[in-house]
């Protein structure tokens, strides 16, 4: 280890966290040429591929290695929140209505494609602005919706080929679209500068880069595993392969990598503009017109950074930007505030809008966590409930479900996932973000 390797969690946490390989796996982390600081992890770390989810690392440039695991295969997952002109009351029973239409009009599910015909090298390199409907979408957009350096060549064939009529789309495992309305308010002042208010209405999106993005991902690992002799570097897990930031390797990833979270970014772009064609249907132009977009946030990316007086590629794996009031990387609008950060629940529980501390500067390249983070896998969850099962659950607590398979239902059950309202006490209780609002589902459509 070049560097200490430190978990942001409390005792009842870190016992969750310990059930699995993830703090080995930060360990691993912690021996990356050129790594700064140390290997962190927040309180949702889980396993992953090579680097842990919930996991960031930060290599000095221009001689740190960039590894594509610290991205991890859906680059730029992420979160998009809009906000609805009307409250739960004011919705009332249009609400199953809602979901039905945003559900038919989001595709969702392993491979499933979007039906929109763009230039797909256009959106590789320019991002959310070219499907955008709204430019005030794009300023409410980490990075603008685009990440600079993206070159579509960079991106091979078989990515195009996985990308190419994807955009649009939900994808399956944890991705999905809520309805919620907001159940609580924290810090009023920045729930106004939001946009948000007591009962409102909200949409929350999440997804990827989707076949895209794991193409990307496969492609690069492969090629650094070749290299890393070559670079005399030695790793205790292949799985962290990785080449020097400003190598052929390491240039190619990062632009190849910026292409997949424009794509992510147009992804959820147009995500968002079919959810307000859904609103039109069922609400009208009026409450399509003032649906508002919040912020879209990512949490699977690699970032060029200056913290500490030095440049720094900020890898962030399932860990998100967290930036305090005054950055100029904050939309004006929210600069006196902090950024905006979506933290998602599991299904049926709440998810969380919390607002960058200026401790997150300090203490973790300015990140926070993405999500309540899993405690069960997948295939254990499904031995605990028949998704069948899960969905009269979550429909006696009042919340419609539109989901392709209740096999993909199981698989993301709310006990399957740690307390959210756990970690997100442990990360204000860290400085690193505060509680603005608290969202409570009132619908969800599944991949």
């Amino acid at each position: 280890m070049r560097v200490p390797a430190r978990v942001f969690a409390d005792e009842e946490l870190m016992q969750a966290i310990l059930r699995d390989r993830s703090l080995e796996q930060l360990q691993n982390v912690a021996t990356l040429p050129g790594i700064v600081e140390a290997a962190l992890a927040m309180p949702d770390i889980h396993q992953g591929y090579g680097f842990p989810v919930g996991g960031l690392a930060a290599t000095e440039l221009p001689d740190g290695v960039v590894s594509p695991g610290g991205v991890g295969y859906d680059v730029n997952c992420g979160v998009r929140l809009l906000a609805l002109p009307l409250t739960a009351d004011e919705l009332g029973d249009r609400r199953a209505e809602l979901v039905h239409e945003i559900s038919r009009s989001v595709p969702a599910g392993v491979g499933r494609e979007g039906g929109k015909r763009v230039e797909l090298d256009r959106v590789l390199r320019e991002g959310s602005r070219v499907v955008a409907e709204r430019h005030d979408d794009v300023e409410r957009t980490e990075s603008e919706g685009c990440l600079p350096g993206a070159d579509p060549a960079a991106v091979s064939v078989r990515a195009h080929e996985r990308g190419g009529n994807q955009l649009g789309t939900m994808g399956s495992g944890n991705h999905f679209v809520e309805v919620q309305r907001v159940d609580k308010i924290f810090d009023t002042a920045a729930a106004d500068a939001y946009g948000l208010r007591q009962d409102q209405v909200t949409v929350l999106i999440h997804s990827g880069s989707r076949g895209l993005g794991h193409q990307v991902c496969s492609d690069y690992v492969k090629q650094m595993d070749a290299v890393l002799e070559r670079y005399g570097i030695s790793l205790p897990d292949r799985q962290l392969s990785c080449a020097p930031a400003s190598s052929p390797e390491g240039e190619a990833y990062l632009a190849a990598m910026a292409a997949a979270a424009n794509f992510a970014w147009a992804n959820r772009q147009e995500i968002a503009n079919r959810v307000r064609a859904a609103v039109v249907r069922v609400l009208g132009d009026a409450a399509a017109a003032e649906t508002r977009q919040v912020y879209d946030v990512a949490h699977n990316v690699a970032k060029v950074e200056r913290h500490g007086g030095r440049d720094v590629l900020v890898h962030r794996k399932g860990a998100t930007r967290a930036f305090p009031a005054g950055s100029d990387e904050i939309p004006a609008a929210y600069r006196g505030i902090g950024q905006p950060v979506f933290i998602p629940g599991s299904m049926g529980t709440a998810s969380f809008v919390l607002a960058g501390e200026p401790g997150a500067m300090e203490r973790s390249f300015g990140t926070t966590c993405h999500g309540a983070g899993r405690r069960l896998s997948r295939t254990a969850a499904k031995k605990e409930i028949d998704g069948a099962e899960l969905r009269r659950q979550l429909e006696q607590q009042g919340i419609v479900v539109r989901s392709a398979s209740n096999k993909g239902l199981a698989e993301e059950a709310p006990f399957a996932y740690k307390d959210v309202e756990h970690v997100v006490d442990v990360v204000q209780r860290a400085g690193l973000a505060r509680r603005i609002t608290r969202l409570v589902p009132i619908g969800v459509v599944k991949g």
